[in-house]
Order: C-alpha cells, then sequence, then structure tokens
C-alpha cells in the first residue's frame, strides 16, 4: 500500500518554531520530487514548498522563503518541513505529496498525498 504519513504538527505561538516529518512506503520514495501543501479553512489549495528527487533543488512560495525549509532522507523515505518564525496566517492543515515528474507547485502533477497534520499558530 502507498502511504505517505505526516507527523509534527500542533500548536505554536508567533515566533516559534515547528519541524514537520513525511515518511513513505509502498513507492519507491528516492524516484519521486516531493512537495508540502496547506490548506486554511475556507481558502484553497497553497504551495509551500517542493524537492527534487536527491535534494539538490528546492523551491518556495515567497510567503514562506527564508522561513521554511524542505529537506529530504532518502534513506529514511522521509522528507522535512523546518518551519521558522512562524505567522498565524501559517496556520493550516499541511499535506506532503509524491511527484512521478520534475519539481513542481502544481498540486495536480502530484500522484500521491499523505492525511495531512495540523498546525495552529497562536498565541
Amino acid at each position: 500500500q502507498v502511504q505517505l504519513v505526516e507527523s509534527g504538527g500542533g500548536l505554536v505561538q508567533p515566533g516559534g518554531s515547528l519541524r514537520l516529518s513525511c515518511t513513505a512506503s509502498g513507492f519507491t520514495f528516492s524516484r519521486y520530487a516531493m512537495g508540502w501543501f496547506r490548506q486554511a479553512p475556507g481558502k484553497e489549495r497553497e504551495f509551500v514548498a517542493a524537492i527534487s528527487t536527491a535534494g539538490g533543488t528546492t523551491d518556495y512560495a515567497d510567503s514562506v522563503k527564508g522561513r521554511f525549509t524542505i529537506s529530504r532522507d532518502n534513506a529514511k523515505n522521509t522528507v522535512y518541513l523546518q518551519m521558522n518564525s512562524l505567522k498565524p496566517e501559517d496556520t493550516a492543515v499541511y499535506n506532503c505529496a509524491a511527484n512521478l515528474k520534475r519539481i513542481t507547485r502544481r498540486y495536480n502533477e502530484y500522484e500521491y498525498w499523505g492525511q495531512g497534520t495540523q498546525v495552529t499558530v497562536s498565541s
């Protein structure tokens, strides 16, 4: 079975940090580019970050650039999202996704999706 399982979400105060993890199984993880997306209630799904198969190339949404870092460990079948300097507007459900093609911001090009983890930034 193909699975992507996110973890690491929770409640954090503005300015704080969280690290999300997404562990994959059921497919050849190292052959897939990986991405993170988020969706807040009443809003559309938003691209956050993406990383190439070997981790040599990354891409970030302007809203998170300089604050978030995406990385991966293919030996552990895991992709990470380090989130620093968190803001209330970062509050959303965060999903990881796997992409057969090259690194992309387009959600419809991703093949597999995790169930999501809630991130809430509030005082």
